[in-house]
């Protein structure tokens, strides 16, 4: 089992990697310029405990930096911070670069399944400017589901949208007999119940230097935010139902947002016929995160794969 030295900063391509211009921002989407303030050292911020500043930012980083002209979200559904989810998108380039003799795959052909891609949308549309792939995004809410779809129509960004209409269901329903991936990513709710959630909200308003809200300042839907088992529970279920489509992923993957959470899934994942694990970590600031990624199909067979990039 393999795993990266610990990064202190976002991913090298990543181009939030000096911070947010907000003068830039602001003459992108001038909505914005009313939710700056000044930080007690002076310097000029957003209000992040602001769920309006929140989304504005948001809807101005994709503006500039990402070509998506229009973005919105219905209240109470997460709103998640472009940097770090972008980071994800760029080490997975880098993981399909290892089997493809150090060269990033870009194109229509590279094929992305998002499992949970949310109203918001934010791995189909950053990941297909950056790299062009062809994404896939599923959710069991039917509400995020036509969001998404408008998001993308809107744009004019060709990602496949699906409904999961058994949320006990992971990969069954969503990928058919037919469906090729070169990558499944997935950011799991987090929390294993609504207190769970309610507790990190406080926490967060806490570190904001707020008094608890029960809003999130990122939003976000009981689905989005905790599921029985929290993560762990999760990515376990994941990694049991990726069995059945053995040959029809080259890896699959998961955001971990607990450390502890790793042993238990390393565990699983002895119980099941693949031929590669990996430990990716990745930082923002301060913050920790990593993603685990297995494959059934070993080095060579991955190489293979890979040749139809540049055939």
């Amino acid at each position: 089992m393999k795993s990266t030295p610990l990064k202190s900063k976002l991913h090298p391509r990543n181009r939030h990697n000096a911070g947010y211009d907000l003068a830039y921002l602001t003459c992108q989407v001038t909505a914005l310029k009313p939710y700056i303030v000044l930080t007690p050292s002076g310097t000029e911020s957003i209000d992040f405990s602001d769920q309006q500043a929140v989304k504005t930012l948001n809807q101005a980083l994709l503006k500039a930096y990402y070509n998506v002209e229009f973005w919105d979200l219905p209240a109470g559904y997460l709103c998640p911070p472009i940097p770090g989810r972008v980071d994800y998108i760029h080490y997975l380039a880098d993981l399909l670069a290892a089997d493809n003799n150090a060269q990033i795959p870009t194109g229509k052909r590279v094929k992305v399944l998002d499992i949970g891609t949310g109203a918001n949308l934010v791995y189909p549309l950053t990941g297909s400017h950056e790299y062009n792939w062809h994404f896939t995004g599923t959710d069991i809410d039917p509400v995020a589901i036509n969001i998404a779809k408008q998001i993308a129509q809107f744009n004019q960004r060709k990602i496949t949208i699906k409904q999961q209409k058994n949320p006990q269901q992971i990969f069954n329903g969503v990928i058919n007999s037919k469906d090729l991936f070169h990558l499944t990513l997935c950011n799991p709710p987090f929390h294993a119940s609504a207190e769970q959630a309610n507790k990190g909200s406080e926490r967060k308003w806490k570190n904001l230097g707020k008094s608890p809200n029960n809003a999130l300042n990122f939003g976000g839907q009981h689905n989005e935010l905790w599921c029985e088992g929290g993560e762990q529970q999760f990515i376990i279920n994941m990694i049991i139902e990726s069995e059945q489509f053995a040959q029809q992923c080259m890896w699959f993957t998961s955001l971990v947002s607990k450390k502890d959470t790793l042993p238990a899934l390393q565990a699983q994942l002895q119980k099941q016929p693949v031929a590669e694990v990996k430990i990716i970590e990745m930082a923002q600031g301060q913050k920790v995160s990593r993603f685990i990624a297995w494959s059934y199909f070993d080095q060579a067979t991955r190489a293979e794969i890979c040749q139809q990039f540049t055939a």
